[in-house]
């Protein structure tokens, strides 16, 4: 394994520069001591061709771009929505459903006008978190979490990113209304990272 700096083991990689993302990750590793850093901080820059077919062969696919390149310890996931009427899209195409620079209020807007008119108990949906963790060349491993809920009428809430503003916990709450406090108990993320935990704390606990 490539050691880049004076202990790597120190550091974590988060392959994404997605702010929100590298955030809700930070804030889930805080007990673990790890220095959380992103793809742009660890030094890789280069685009990774994300063409597996499930969330679970593109978090891998990332994940082994980056601790390559790098030789640090290395999370990634692929996560995304997944709606029931659209037979599980927008599925592995989530963050490009609306086009590759598309905004997330764009992504949204596109799955809304897609299910206008659905009933309901048509509307059933849920976000899939597939975790790939390599720590080092003898070490990986794959967890899965998801969160299920259905697709709203209407962009509700500010917090979050993505899909959260129109997936609807309830028919008061989206994802995007509630804290981020809140979210990391619950979250499709979160629930693949309670898995993560566990082997996190049989290595540095």
């Amino acid at each position: 394994m490539n050691n880049n700096g004076d202990n790597p083991r120190s550091k974590l990689v988060i392959a994404s520069n997605n702010a929100g993302k590298i955030r809700e990750f930070r804030e889930l590793l805080s007990p673990f001591g790890f220095d959380v850093v992103s793809m742009k901080e660890a030094g890789f820059s280069k685009e990774i061709a994300e063409d597996g077919e499930t969330f679970e062969e593109n978090a891998h696919i990332k994940a082994r771009a980056v601790f390559e390149a790098t030789g640090i310890p290395t999370i990634a996931d692929d996560s995304g929505l997944e709606i029931d009427f659209l037979n599980g899209a927008p599925g592995v195409y989530s963050a490009r459903y609306a086009g590759e620079n598309a905004t997330d209020k764009e992504r949204c807007e596109k799955v809304l006008e897609e299910m206008h008119g659905v009933a309901k108990e048509l509307r059933d949906a849920r976000f899939v978190c597939s975790i790939y963790f390599i720590f080092d060349d003898e070490d990986e491993y794959s967890v899965r979490g998801e969160v299920c809920g259905y697709i709203g009428d209407e962009l509700v809430g500010d917090n979050g990113f993505g899909y959260d503003p129109i997936f609807m916990l309830d028919d008061d709450e989206s994802m995007a209304t509630i804290s981020s406090e809140e979210k990391n108990k619950i979250s499709h993320r979160a629930k693949a990272f309670e898995q993560l935990s566990v082997i996190l704390k049989e290595k540095f606990s």
